[in-house]
């Protein structure tokens, strides 16, 4: 959404096509002048809608398709061939370890492809040595954060968890998912909470594995110290009721919830894993520790909480890192570069077959 609704319209007409039913960002693309066409497939098996992508696409006649994660690559590399788009960039989000068949697929389609837009180095090395794909075709854009948004939020009132004021919070942002390692995360926080009564862990996010994970608080006995908030859209808010922050996953690509806590000024101790470790540096913006290990993630964090002035400091630095690093800006600047670079192949494929 960031990056559509930033893209200079003197130069770009942009669509968005999306294979599932309109989502919480199709109002605000749709509000900043971009066409949005939301197909409302709900399985994967909903094959028809790849027709109706190559129908719609058809229509639109693109000089460019990009597409991003792991179902929009498949289908817009199949839709955009059937609909004859020349130039096709694939946005790889994530070095996906859960299974490999997406990988294989990855790779059997990705002659398609012109570019791979890999959200982090580690991404791209993984993409490289696990998926097969060719080096030539990828490129590292790490995404963008608007910080001064983050910055100004004003502290959220964390009293419906029954948080009491002064406490310290660490949040996590994230689906209730088994890539994130919230029962290490659990863990960690039932060695810490006899030893730091004002501790709190504040948990945003939903997802499949929300049962477990209540039943995994309720058995280590923290239901009065590890919260569970669902989904949420007051995020800066949240953050800036926070402490610190803490992701304890077990893979990742560049994690934008990192993104926004170093925004937030929020010092962060996060697992040595793709992005992560590309965004926290070590000792000065937060803590890394190695992932599928609660003992370390505690002693990290415990090590955050017991000296509050280190933790404001590297808070501070974070936020620089990210207004520095990270912003949209750069982001957009770097895709366009993409773009033009591709859109004059195009032009000039065009240009010999009218001259032949």
């Amino acid at each position: 959404m960031q990056l559509v609704t930033r893209l200079d319209r003197t130069s770009w007409e942009p669509a968005v096509f999306c294979l599932s039913p309109p989502g919480a960002l199709a109002d605000d693309c749709t509000a900043a002048g971009v066409r949005v066409v939301c197909f409302g497939a709900r399985r994967w098996s909903d094959i028809g809608v790849l027709f109706k992508l190559a129908r719609e696409l058809r229509q639109f006649q693109p000089a460019i398709v990009q597409t991003f994660l792991f179902h929009a690559n498949l289908a817009g590399r199949i839709a955009g061939k059937l609909a004859g788009v020349k130039q096709i960039v694939s946005g790889v989000r994530v070095a996906e370890k859960r299974s490999r068949f997406p990988l294989w697929l990855d790779r059997w389609t990705n002659w398609l492809v012109q570019t791979n837009v890999c959200v982090s180095r580690a991404v791209a090395d993984f993409s490289i040595s696990q998926a097969g794909l060719s080096s030539k075709k990828i490129v590292v854009i790490p995404n963008g954060v608007d910080v001064a948004k983050f910055s100004a939020a004003r502290p959220a009132d964390l009293s419906a968890w029954r948080i009491p004021p002064g406490s310290q919070v660490l949040v996590n942002v994230g689906r209730l998912d088994r890539q994130k390692g919230l029962p290490d995360l659990i863990a960690a926080a039932a060695l810490l909470a006899p030893k730091h009564r004002q501790l709190h862990f504040l948990l945003i996010g939903e997802g499949s594995d929300r049962p477990a994970i209540e039943g995994l608080i309720d058995r280590k006995g923290l239901k009065n110290s590890v919260h569970l908030a669902g989904w949420r859209a007051d995020i800066p808010e949240l953050l800036a009721a926070g402490y610190g922050f803490v992701l304890s996953s077990h893979w990742e690509g560049l994690p934008n919830a990192i993104l926004e806590a170093m925004a937030a000024s929020l010092p962060v101790v996060a697992t040595s894993v793709e992005g992560s470790a590309e965004l926290v540096i070590d000792g000065q913006t937060g803590y890394l520790v190695p992932p599928h290990s609660p003992g370390e993630l505690a002693l990290a964090l415990e090590r955050l909480v017991t000296d509050a002035p280190r933790a404001r400091a590297m808070g501070k630095a974070g936020q620089e890192r990210a207004q520095a690093e990270f912003t949209w800006n750069k982001m957009v600047s770097q895709y366009c570069e993409i773009y033009r670079s591709l859109a004059g192949e195009l032009f000039r494929f065009d240009d010999d077959m009218a001259s032949k």
